[in-house]
Formats: C-alpha cells, structure tokens, sequence
C-alpha cells in the first residue's frame, strides 16, 4: 500500500479521484468503487483473466459478457487520445466524466487501463503471460505490426486463446477492410429485407450484427476454454461481422439456397405466415400472429368474426398467404377500433402472441421487466451511480451478474500494473515518463 501511496504521489496531475482509488485497492478494501473484486466461486469463470484490446460495440460485448460470468478484465485503452472511441459518441454525456451514456452499454464489470500499444508491447506481453483469452478487433494485420499478432504471442503466451473480431475475416478479398455494422448488415442481406414492402431499404435500430459478432465470439471463446482442458494449448479464433450477418439470415438463406427464391421487405410482416405484423390501434400499434391455424380460429373468436376461420380464403395458413392482402386489412379495419391496452386486456390469456409495440419509455416502465429486476444501479466513480440493462441469462447454480459500473478512462492502470504484474514504483513512473501508460 505504501509503495503504491508514494508512486501516486510522484504522478504528477494525476486526479485526486485516481489517486484514492488506486491506493484503496491496493489495500483490497472491497468497497463500492472496488466491487470488481466481488467474484465469488459461483462466478462459472472465476479466475479467468481476459485481456481486451477492443473498442466501439461487438468487441466490447463480447468481454463483457465474460466479465458477468466473472472473468477479470482487463480493458486496454489507447492513452493520451480519449480511450475507446465510444466514450466520445454522444450526446448524451455523463455529467461529470463526460463519458458517452453510449459507453455504458458494453463495458460493465470491467477495469480500464491505459496503455499505449505502439511502445507498450512488452507490457502487453507481460498481462498477456498472465491472461487466459485476448480479444482484439483490429484490422487484419494491425496488431502483426505491432508486434502484437497471435503467432507473436503464442510464442510467449501458448496458453492464450486469441480471438479476433473483424469485418470480413483474416482471408479473402475484403479481409482489409475496415467492418462496421452497418455495412455488413448492407452487404449481407439485413437491410435488403429491412423495411416496409414498397419503401427504400432500412437499418435496424440498434448495432445487431455487432451485438450477434460479440455473442458468436464469447461462445466460441467458451468452447475454447474446454478444449484447453484437455489439450493444455490455446488457440486463434476469428469472427467477422459479415460472416455473422449472412449466417443469421436463417429461414431467407435457406429458402434462396434450396429453393432459389430471393427475398423482399416486408415491414413487420412474415414472408411464410399471415397474419404475423404489426397493426395500427386507437393509440399505437399492436403486434400479433397466428403460427397456426387453431390460433387463427381462437384470434376470429376472440375478434367475433368466426365466420373468416371457416371462409376457403382464409383457412389455412397457405390460404390466407395467398389471400394476404385482404385478410390483412380486414383485420386492420377492426383493430383501429380500439387502444392497445384494450386488445391486450382482451387478448390476455390467447395463446396466439401478441403484444403492443412499445417506445422505450414504455419497455422500461413494464411491469413484467420491473418484477424481474433486469435494469441494474450500479456505483459510479465520478457520476455517483449509473444505470445498465443487466444480463438477460439466469443460471440456477451459479451467478451472472453486473457488479460495476463502466470505468473511466485510465482507472485501474495503477491497480493492475501494482498488483496483477508487480511492477515496482519505479517502473510505474517510468513507464508515464515515457507517455507508454496514463
């Protein structure tokens, strides 16, 4: 605790706010600020140890799923330039730390250190001897530059399981290229049938292909981690965003493939099954199909207009795909009538499903999301406390939780160089003399 105490102070404008922080870690006091350290043995990958070189969405997801599991983390950020790029993505900000809200949305339960890659390697060889998994989303070839690939650490860190996050994969003619989400959701198909039947093509409303990437790739790291059980070697994983956007285009593939039939938008509605969209209410839109055609009887009921669940046009499924249209806007006719508060209260105990289209306002104020406890208050070192939509998994022996706010930039550099590689002090300030750490 001393030593760390006296390097702090030799850290010159360094902020208060850090300086405390480091040194209450450093004396293992298990405070809210600390609560990283909260790993107890029901955390499935207690002791794992992940050193992250990723930034923006489907990197960031991916660790941080590993961190609600219970890996440590390590967030390596670029020092001196702001750190992960989402920290500038806003508004809207934090007040106090003036990080992006967008920030807080992948990046939970994990410690931020500040390191620079160019002249740090052999800081990052050190964390990497002492890591289990490395994430990176850098384009293929980057890191090789930097002294920083997976044949280079290998050789030093064999155990290492690698995973590298990319647009278009480590081979074929895209492999250069930058990924973003948006483009790979462009060229794989997404926003081809993405929109309404005579509208434009549209994205979809949040980052999906990242998001699919980071769960495609925390999987594969798991299944990685067992087969380093019985080989005792690590391994090179690699995901990229189109890839993962053209796998998830499930049932369309599929019928392209063996059928050979394209695909077109079609809004909310189902290209196989009618009805299955949204409807206009008195007051917003409600959401319904019917996978079968006993549903479809029980929706004509429950509506009072038996007689179409008998009509040629409508009773079956394949009827009433080939009679779409006028199927669609009968029921349109008669769902206008009424809000969607009072369909649901109808529709209460259909088996068919059916549920409102709501804002965001509305998905948070849900009675169902508020009895389950899904949104999270966690402490914050500057802000005071933040908010998170908690992991959606529930396991019935062991714990998968949010334990810490996002960090800010640069908040556990001291802390993990002191305690997870033992640098002395002097190495510490030399290493900020030489702008290598912040």
């Amino acid at each position: 605790m001393l030593i760390l105490s006296q390097t702090l102070k030799c850290l010159a404008g360094r902020k208060l706010w850090q300086k405390s922080y480091a040194i209450t870690c450093r004396g293992k006091n298990l405070a809210t600020s600390c609560s990283a350290n909260e790993i107890t043995d029901l955390h499935p990958l207690k002791g794992i140890k992940v050193l992250d070189l990723t930034r923006i969405v489907a990197g960031p997801y991916c660790t941080m799923i590993l961190a609600d599991f219970g890996a440590e983390v390590y967030k390596i950020e670029r020092p001196y330039v702001g750190g992960d790029e989402s920290r500038k993505w806003g508004p809207p900000f934090l007040e106090k730390s003036k990080d992006a809200t967008y920030f807080m949305a992948s990046n939970r339960n994990k410690k931020s250190v500040c390191i620079d890659l160019k002249k740090g390697k052999n800081v990052i060889y050190d964390l990497a001897q002492k890591c289990d998994i490395l994430v990176e989303n850098y384009v293929p070839g980057k890191l090789n530059e930097l002294h920083l690939g997976y044949d280079q650490l290998k050789k030093i860190a064999p155990q290492l399981i690698y995973c590298s996050l990319t647009g278009y994969g480590s081979q074929g003619p895209y492999a250069k290229r930058p990924g973003y989400d948006v483009i790979a959701a462009s060229m794989g198909g997404l926003l081809h049938i993405t929109g309404e039947r005579n509208g434009p093509p549209s994205k979809v409303g949040v980052a999906v292909t990242d998001v699919a990437t980071g769960l495609y790739a925390h999987g594969a790291i798991l299944a990685a981690l067992l087969q380093r059980q019985r080989t005792g070697r690590g391994q090179k994983i690699d995901v990229n965003l189109f890839s993962t956007q053209v796998s998830m285009l499930i049932n369309v593939a599929a019928n392209y493939l063996n059928a050979g039939l394209d695909a077109q938008r079609w809004g909310t509605a189902h290209s196989s099954i009618v009805p299955y969209q949204s409807f206009k209410t008195q007051d917003g839109y409600l959401t319904l199909g019917t996978g079968s055609d006993k549903q479809f009887q029980e929706l004509c009921e429950l509506l009072e207009i038996k007689h179409l669940a008998e009509d040629p046009k409508f009773k079956t499924n394949k009827d009433r795909v080939e009679n779409r249209k006028e199927i669609v806007e009968l029921l349109a006719n008669i769902l206008c009538q009424k809000s969607s508060t009072e369909w649901m209260k109808l529709f209460a105990a259909a088996s068919f499903p059916v549920g409102p289209v709501n804002s965001i306002r509305e998905v948070f104020e849900d009675e169902h999301i508020k009895a389950i406890g899904l949104v999270k208050t966690l402490p914050h070192q500057t802000d005071g406390e933040i908010k998170v939509v908690g992991p959606p998994v529930v396991f019935s022996e062991s714990k998968n939780d949010a334990r810490t706010a996002p960090p800010v930039l640069g908040q556990h550099t001291y802390e993990v160089l002191a305690d997870v590689l033992g640098y002395t002090k002097e190495q510490i300030v030399g290493l900020r003399n030489k702008k290598i750490i912040e």
